[in-house]
Parts: structure tokens; C-alpha cells; sequence
């Protein structure tokens, strides 16, 4: 057997069932994967130096392939549901056997790597790939342990990733040929039939969202963090493409994370080491701090270049919108290490609103802010998960359904207690449309985004008017520096107002529609919280 690369002498992927493989390449950096991935002809560089490739069949997550193993640990704690989907231990068990087979006379590579920036909450990851842009990937995205730690390193879950492995839907239980599959029991992950990395990352953000809040009494987030230079605090949740990565890459403040967080009794903290963004229409006016990450160690998925260039054309969506670039967290030059930050002041909910109908800006009450956490409304951007060409309203409770494994109040509950506890602000975002529906209207510039957030953060808005928006209720202010006035109202944005009228009632409806299922659960001041339609 051949092993190259830095490893703990004791351990072995043997003991994984991972048996007469080629050669183990343990813990190799950015550069060796990169060499690698050009040596076996599965990327590219671009002008910049990134790492191109193309992720193949699934440029998205797949979310009708997740599935859980259903046994004694988790058949009474899962929130059974389309997310969630429950698998048998001797299937799981079958499928991976089939895996590990599989990588028999490959090379393989191994990352040993971990979660949660707070060593309170630190989980040890050991990541198993078939390729070594994936093993790459895995080293942007989760932090890295230092050489000493290495030599010592005891994983409590391991991932294996096989794309080239083809699962039978028949015998092996699955929807179809791929599939991404947790086991809590033997804390392991196995994930086939798929190149898309996110499936990587999102698989232990699920496990987290299981453990933390069930075993820790920390609340997981899909959030992004970032902190002020006095030290304050703001979170912003949100789903894909609602710009989490983006509005939290400030450079007038530090940058704690982009995607995942956890919220204990005394701070925050990152999951991750790096940030997963979206770059369609990426440009470095709009986005310096993501479009600078872009060198040697960033992987870059599913774009396409100008012709006759090896420069990236971020306009096109011809393999996907959801083209994506990895990079360690340490690549954004505000990004604080380690990645921590203290009890949250302010907490943005961001939502891309397709119908045009909600505030760029609003403040909630704490009722109001628990009826829209678990509403999580926003549309999904096109190209984010396998099957989406276009934006579709939706609501994902918690922002972030389809990687929460416990029952949402036990989230809403969490953030509820949080919330009374640190009197933070929480305020509402549309980076949507204005003006007019999706197709009509246009999107809310980013510029005019940062303001009002800026001006949130830096407490302009605490003095100025709010008026109660007539259906939603949330608070719109009426001023906000360097934002003009005339689009604070979004009712004002409308040139036919009566066609606004009857859009907002419209989404309101589907509010209500939508948090039926949470109305025997929910207190009095969240129900309260509810839309008021103008018609029953």
C-alpha cells in the first residue's frame, strides 16, 4: 500500500471497510490537489489561477436524494418529512458495503478537518473522496487543523464521497442513482452518483443541526455573521442566493462566516473555514472581497469562459445559474480569526420576495420575527437545487427546511429564547423585486441593500418615523441616509397601486395558508403576528 501525505500514524481507512485501494494521499494541500485534478484532466486553471471544474450531472443539491437512517436514535427525534426522508440500517449498511467496494483499486484522498470554530462545540471530520477537487473543497470549507493536530487526529464523523459510484434506486433503496445518506448512529455519511460538493458541506451542517440543538442547547443557523469594530455583532439568515455571502462581506466589518452558525449562552460561531459563494454576475465592483478570493486554492464549479479565453465569463448561466467558487475563510482580508463573535445586536432576515410586495427594509417585533422564522419565506433563485430554472416562492421554515433534521419549534423555540435574552433587533430585507412582480419589476440594487443595512447597524434608523406596513405590519421606516425615500414604501414603487393591493393580499393569503401546520404550536404573540389579509 502507498500512503503519501501527513497523517496520524495510527490511523488507517482499513478500519473504515476502504480495503486494497491505489494509493491514500492523506491531507495534501491545495496545491498538490490542485496539480492533481490538472494531471488527471478534471479541471482547468483560469486567468487567475483558480481551479475550474465542472461538477457534472447535479449542479445543485438534491434534496429528494437525502436521506436519514431510521432507527432507535433518531426514529423518535427526526422530523420525518419530503426533507428528511427516512432510509433502513440494512440498506445503509448494503449501499455501504457497495461504496467502500467500489473505491477498491482507486487512489483515494483523505482530509482530516472539523467543524465549529468554538472548541467548546469542535467536531472531527475525516473526509474520504474519490477526487481531489473534492478532497479540495473539503479543505476550503471546513477548518484545518494544524500539523500537530494531525498527528494525533481522532475523527468523530467521517464522509465518504464516491461520485463515480452509481447506486441501484431497486436494490439499494434509493429515489435514484444518486443519493447522500447520514447515519447518526455510526456518525458516518456516505454520498454517491453525485460530484456536487455542496452535498459535502450541507451534510454536516445537517448533523450539526441534529446534534447541537438536540444534545447541546445550541441553536444552528443558516446564517452568516459579521462584526463590528466595537464588537457588535449581526446575523443574517436567509437561503441561497438571498445574499447571506454577499451583504455579510463588508469591509467595514470583520467577517465571522457565510453560511452556518451557532449561537451559544455567551457568542457566536462559524461551522466553517471557508465560504461556499454564488458568482453568477459576479463582478469586482459589486462584490471586491468574493471576486479578490478568486486565485490559487479557490475552486471555481460550473462557469464558463469568454470564448477563446481562460477568463471567466460570470454573466453565463450555460451549465447552471448556481455556478459557485469555494475559498478559505482567511481569503476575505476582513475575516476574523478565530471565527467568533459575541451575543448578536442585530439579526437581518433576508428574503428574495418575487411578488415585489415586501419593504427593502423593515423592523420586527419579536412576534412578528417568530412568525417569519418559521414562515422562511423567500423564492428559490434558479440553478440552487436540481430542477429550478426560474425563481418559485416558497416557504422554508427557519430558513434552512431542508437541512433541519428536529422538529422547527425546537429552532423557533431556541431563537425565541435567544432573541428575549439579548433585546436584539431583528429587522426584515428584500433583495428581491421592487416596482412590480418578477419579470416586470427589477431587483433592489445592491448599493441601496448595504445602505439601509449599514444604517440598521449603525443605529441611524433608531430616531427615525416607522409606519406599519397595512397587511404585513412590519414597521417601514421613512428615511434612511443614502437610500432614496420614494422605495422605502414598496406600495409606492407600483405604478398601478391597486395592482399591489391585490398582489400583497395575494401573498398573504399564502402566509397564512402556509402557517396553518404551525397554529396549534405557536404562542399568542406569534400567531398575532400573521398577515392580515384583506379578504378570508
Amino acid at each position: 500500500m502507498n500512503i503519501q501525505g501527513v497523517k496520524n500514524p495510527n490511523a488507517t481507512i482499513e478500519s473504515l471497510g476502504i480495503n486494497n485501494t491505489g494509493t491514500q494521499y492523506w491531507n495534501l494541500s491545495p496545491e498538490e490537489l490542485t496539480q492533481h485534478t490538472l494531471d488527471l484532466k478534471q479541471g482547468v486553471l483560469n486567468d487567475t489561477g483558480a481551479l475550474v471544474v465542472n461538477t457534472g450531472e447535479f449542479t445543485g443539491r438534491s434534496p429528494k436524494d437525502k436521506f436519514i437512517v431510521k432507527d432507535a436514535n433518531t426514529e423518535n427525534s427526526v422530523n420525518w418529512n419530503n426533507f428528511n426522508i427516512p432510509f433502513e440500517p440494512a440498506k445503509f449498511d448494503a449501499l455501504y458495503d457497495k461504496v467502500t467496494n467500489y473505491l477498491e483499486g482507486k487512489n483515494v484522498y483523505v482530509r482530516d478537518a472539523y467543524a465549529c470554530a468554538d472548541p467548546t462545540y469542535r467536531m472531527n471530520i475525516r473526509v474520504v473522496t474519490e477526487f481531489p477537487w473534492s478532497n479540495m473543497f473539503a479543505y476550503n470549507m471546513f477548518l484545518r487543523p494544524t500539523t500537530e493536530e494531525v498527528n494525533t487526529f481522532s475523527p468523530e464523523w467521517t464522509v465518504i464521497c464516491a461520485p463515480g459510484f452509481m447506486a441501484d434506486a431497486a436494490a439499494d433503496g434509493t429515489r435514484q442513482h444518486n443519493f447522500a445518506i447520514l447515519n447518526f448512529t455510526k456518525k458516518c455519511a456516505i454520498i454517491g452518483g453525485t460530484g456536487y460538493t455542496g452535498e459535502i458541506k450541507k451534510g454536516i451542517f445537517s448533523v450539526l443541526n441534529y446534534v447541537l440543538p438536540h444534545e447541546k442547547n445550541v441553536l444552528s443557523m443558516h446564517c452568516s455573521a459579521n462584526i463590528g469594530k466595537d464588537g457588535d455583532t449581526a446575523l443574517f439568515f436567509g437561503l441561497s442566493g438571498t445574499g447571506k455571502t454577499t451583504l455579510s462581506a463588508d469591509p467595514a466589518r470583520g467577517l465571522i462566516g457565510d453560511d452556518e452558525h451557532g449561537w451559544t449562552d455567551h457568542g457566536t460561531f462559524n461551522f466553517e473555514g471557508g465560504c461556499y459563494a454564488k458568482c453568477i454576475d459576479l463582478t469586482e465592483e459589486k462584490e471586491p472581497d468574493i471576486y479578490k478570493a478568486i486565485r490559487p486554492g479557490a475552486i471555481l464549479e460550473n462557469i464558463t469562459f469568454i470564448d477563446g479565453t481562460n477568463k471567466v465569463d460570470y454573466t453565463s448561466a450555460k451549465i447552471t445559474e448556481n455556478t459557485r467558487v469555494s475559498y478559505p475563510l482567511h481569503y476575505i482580508s476582513n475575516a476574523v480569526e478565530p471565527s467568533v463573535g459575541g451575543i448578536p445586536k442585530n439579526v437581518f432576515f433576508l428574503t428574495y420576495d418575487a411578488y415585489g410586495v415586501l419593504p427593502p427594509i423593515s423592523r420586527l417585533t419579536t412576534g412578528q420575527a417568530m412568525y417569519h422564522f418559521l414562515s422562511g419565506f423567500t423564492a428559490k433563485v434558479a440553478g440552487t437545487e436540481a430542477g429550478v430554472t426560474e425563481p418559485t416562492l416558497t416557504f422554508s421554515t427557519c430558513f434552512g427546511a431542508p437541512f433541519l433534521p428536529l422538529h422547527p419549534t425546537k429552532y423557533a423555540a431556541l431563537l425565541g429564547k435567544k432573541l428575549a435574552e439579548s433585546k436584539a433587533k431583528v429587522w426584515m430585507i428584500n433583495t428581491g423585486m421592487t416596482g412590480g412582480v418578477y419579470g416586470v419589476g427589477s431587483r433592489m440594487k445592491l448599493s441601496n441593500t448595504r445602505a439601509m443595512i449599514t444604517a440598521a447597524l449603525n443605529g441611524e434608523l433608531d430616531n427615525v418615523e416607522f409606519v406599519a406596513h397595512p397587511i404585513f405590519g412590519m414597521e417601514i421606516p421613512t428615511a434612511c441616509p443614502n437610500v432614496p425615500a420614494d422605495i422605502l414604501n414598496p406600495r409606492n414603487t407600483w405604478s398601478d397601486k391597486e395592482a399591489y393591493d391585490a398582489k400583497a393580499n395575494q401573498l398573504a393569503l399564502e402566509f397564512n395558508k402556509n402557517f396553518e401546520k404551525f397554529t396549534t404550536m405557536a404562542n399568542e404573540e406569534t400567531i398575532a403576528a400573521a398577515p392580515k389579509s384583506m379578504v378570508s
